[in-house]
Formats: C-alpha cells, structure tokens, sequence
C-alpha cells in the first residue's frame, strides 16, 4: 500500500494527514498524538473515525497541523483521518457520513467591523 493523503480544515484549522499500513502510530509535527494533546478528550477526538471502523491498529499517520487553537485541530484532523479512510476504502463512507465525521464544519470566526468594539458588540448607547 502506498502512502493516502487528505486534508481537513476547521476554524482556522488546516491538518494534512498521510496514512500508510502500519502499527497504528499517530504523530502530529514530528510528536507523539500524547505529547500533542495531552487531553484525553482531545485524543478521542482524533481517533473517533479510526475507532468507529475498528482499524486503529492497522494505520501508521503521520499529520502537519497548522492554524488554529488545538479544539479546530483536533477536529481538522478528524476530518482528515476520514477522508483518508474513505480513499482507502469507499464502503466505509456511510458508517462515516452516519457519526458526522464526513461533514465539514462551516462555521468560522465572524470579523470585526470597523467603528466598532468586536464583530456583533456595540459601544454602549447613551442617551444625553
């Protein structure tokens, strides 16, 4: 088997993954997924599509997450890891699509609009 890449973007999140057979190891820049994320929730995160096919042992990955805070990570690379299984096998799409892994998140940071303090927040009204 030759080397699967994706990508998977949430928030200002971008993570490339690229997925060989392996032993199941997960590194994300050059460190261990524990080092990474020490949270444990975090972890799961990650590893919910590979747990869901009953596959995390079979695949080594490798991820270069950039942007973002580690909760869009965290999701960018989930994203990532199921469009990667998706290639590898097209069968497992449904299972996927079914838990919401296949789906990418829209939602983004609104801007901050001139003249005022935050994007939706306005100065306080006075009215004399």
């Amino acid at each position: 088997m030759d080397v699967i890449n994706s990508i998977g973007r949430r928030k200002a999140a971008v993570a490339r993954v690229f997925m060989s057979e392996g032993s199941g190891k997960i590194v994300i820049n050059k460190r261990e997924l524990e080092n990474y994320f020490p949270s444990s929730i975090l972890q799961f995160i990650v590893k919910q599509p590979l747990n869901k096919l009953n596959v995390t042992e079979k695949y080594d990955i490798k991820i270069n997450l950039q942007g973002g805070g580690y909760k869009g990570q965290s999701e960018a690379a989930r994203l990532a890891i199921a469009r990667a299984l998706v290639k590898l096998n097209p069968e497992d799409k449904p299972a996927l699509r079914a838990e919401g892994f296949m789906t990418r998140d829209p939602r983004v940071v609104e801007r901050k609009k001139p003249g005022r303090p935050g994007a939706r927040k306005r100065f306080q009204f006075s009215k004399r």
